[in-house]
C-alpha cells in the first residue's frame, strides 16, 4: 500500500546499475529499508542526490511487511539543509552519526519521540554557526535515553568509577570485568551527560579529551548493543578534528 512519510537517511548501498538500497529511520515505521531506482533523466521523480547521510526526505513508498524492501515512488527534500552538506566538519559529523545510527538503532516500529529528536538535532547542527565541537558527544549520550541505555547518574559521589557494563557509578573498581573508567574520566563523563546543545560550548575540552570521551561512549554502546561492529567513519571524524 502506498503511504507518504518522512525519513532520515542512515545508509545507502548501490544494489546494481539501476538501483540503490537505502536505510532510513522513518516517522511511520521506524527503521526501514527501501529500494530506489537510479534516475536516468533530469525529469525523474526520485533523484539519488537526495539520499545523503543525515538528509531528511519526504517520500511515498509501497510499504512491505517487515524485512522486505519497499520501493520508493516519489521523493523530495523534507527540509533543505543549508550548511551540513557543505561544511567539512559538519558533514563528517553527519557521516559518523548516520553510520552510528545505522548500527545502533534497529527497532522497526514507530517511535515519534526518537524521530523528532533526530529532526531537532539535525536542524540544530545545520543552523549552528560555531561552538558545535561537542555536538556528536551530546547527541550520542542523549540518544541512549531513546534506546533504553541511559546510564544511572543519581548515585554519583566524587571519586567514583564508572562501570560501563552496568551503566552506573561505583565506589570501587568492578571485580569481575575490566569495563570501567577511572574517577577523573568518570567526572568528565558526568559533565558530558548533563550537557545539552545550548550549553555544550561552555564545557571546554581539548582534542585528546574529546577523542577519549568519544572512545568511551562507543565502548559503552558496544557493550550494550548486540553485534555492534567497528565504525568506518570514526577514523575520518578523528582526522577532521585533529
Amino acid at each position: 500500500m502506498l503511504q507518504k512519510t518522512a525519513g532520515v537517511v542512515l545508509h545507502t548501498l548501490k544494489y546494481n546499475e539501476t538501483s540503490l538500497i537505502v536505510e532510513m529511520y522513518t516517522a511511520l515505521q521506524g527503521r526501514a529499508s527501501f529500494i530506489v531506482a537510479i534516475p536516468r533523466s533530469r525529469k525523474a521523480l526520485v533523484k539519488s542526490v537526495l539520499f545523503q547521510p543525515f538528509a531528511i526526505i519526504e517520500f511515498e513508498a509501497d510499504f512491505r511487511p517487515k524485512g522486505g524492501l519497499s520501493r520508493i515512488k516519489d521523493a523530495k527534500a523534507y527540509q533543505l539543509l543549508s550548511s551540513i552538506p557543505y561544511d567539512p566538519l559538519k558533514s563528517s559529523i553527519a557521516l559518523f552519526l548516520s553510520e552510528f545510527l545505522y548500527r545502533a538503532v534497529r527497532e522497526e516500529t514507530e517511535n515519534p519521540s526518537l524521530f523528532h529528536y533526530l529532526l531537532h538535532s539535525i536542524n540544530w547542527l545545520d543552523e549552528c554557526k560555531a561552538g558545535f565541537a561537542n555536538f556528536h558527544l551530546v547527541f550520542l549520550m542523549r540518544l541512549s535515553r531513546f534506546l533504553g541505555l541511559y546510564p544511572n547518574l543519581d548515585d554519583y559521589r566524587q571519586g567514583d568509577y564508572f562501570d560501563l557494563q552496568s551503566g552506573c557509578f561505583v565506589s570501587l573498581p568492578p571485580q569481575h570485568h575490566s569495563f570501567y573508567i577511572q574517577p577523573d574520566e568518570s567526572e568528565r563523563i558526568l559533565k558530558l551527560m548533563r550537557m545539552n546543545y545550548d550549553t555544550m560550548h561552555l564545557f571546554d575540552m581539548n582534542r585528546a579529551q574529546r577523542a577519549r570521551c568519544l572512545s568511551i561512549i562507543v565502548d559503552y554502546y558496544r557493550l550494550h548493543v548486540h553485534d555492534f561492529p567497528p565504525l568506518k567513519s570514526l577514523e575520518v571524524l578523528k582526522e577532521i578534528f585533529d
